[in-house]
């Protein structure tokens, strides 16, 4: 079941697993850590290709270390490495503690590339996200997995952005990360330039935009291909960035609260979207 065993913190391979746990080390190397055994299943479905849709990069799982009991709890992993022909190594608790960058360690973490695809690498885009200024790895993740259920075509993150190969943001993808394209690193003018010459809308969600979500789905502008500009959690957008746009639109809110969060307010916009191109 496993090639080997690693019982000790200071083996330079586990050394220098544990590294991908800082962003300067997964850039040199454009590898990452997917830990617990959701993320290391998805990783593992998309690098075979049975995850039933397109990848511009197809994702690739180097090796998979995990404990004992996880091995026994987790057998479908261990076999989908092996079908893959993925080396798994069986490591000690100590290890995976070391390996780990949660608090409770699921048991099971996969070294893979990095996944991001070029921004003249997307196909067809109907639904797009963007996200600029967006610092909380978290928000990203979770943003990255509603554009997924949504049935986004690509998440861009800009080059103000976080890493969406942080662990905690690949964490909160819960998955997502190896459902679609991701771009990493691109300037925010270039990103709404490329959805705008490829025929899209292009909205900046903001909570003071001059027009509100469903009158803009009621106007028929969220029927063709649309894209959406998220930004900074606590700041919103930058004016300069609201004018490369086609507006700021905001998610009307009808109750009492100031305001939405990121993630929600991205849920909403999305699946508006969504269902307004389903529809029409």
């Amino acid at each position: 079941m496993a090639s080997h065993e690693f019982t000790s913190i200071r083996s330079p391979r586990i050394k220098g697993v544990r590294r991908l746990a800082k962003r300067t080390f997964r850039q040199r190397e454009r590898r990452f850590l997917a830990e617990g055994p959701q993320a290391v299943r998805e990783a593992l479905t998309a690098a075979s290709g049975g995850d039933g849709r397109p990848h511009g990069a197809a994702p690739c799982v180097v090796e998979v270390y995990a404990t004992a009991e996880a091995m026994q709890r987790h057998i479908d992993l261990v076999d989908a490495a092996r079908a893959a022909d993925v080396p798994t190594h069986r490591v000690s608790l100590d290890v995976m503690s070391e390996l780990a960058q949660t608090v409770t360690p699921q048991g099971v973490i996969a070294v893979c590339e990095f996944v991001d695809v070029p921004l003249d690498g997307l196909g067809d885009v109907r639904l797009a996200v963007v996200l600029s200024h967006v610092r909380d790895p978290g928000n990203a993740g979770t943003v990255l997995r509603t554009a997924d259920a949504a049935g986004a075509d690509a998440v861009i993150f800009t080059d103000a952005s976080v890493d969406p190969y942080n662990g905690k943001c690949v964490r909160a993808s819960a998955g997502s990360l190896f459902h679609l394209p991701v771009v990493v690193g691109v300037p925010v003018a270039r990103a709404v330039g490329f959805l705008r010459e490829a025929g899209a809308r292009v909205w900046a969600a903001d909570g003071g935009g001059p027009r509100d979500l469903h009158s803009v789905a009621d106007d028929g502008d969220l029927d063709g291909p649309v894209g959406w500009v998220f930004g900074n959690e606590a700041w919103g957008l930058p004016g300069e960035v609201v004018t490369l746009t086609d507006g700021a639109v905001s998610v009307p809110i009808y109750g009492g609260a100031e305001s939405l969060n990121l993630a929600t307010a991205a849920a909403v916009c999305l699946y508006t979207t969504a269902r307004q191109q389903r529809h029409s």
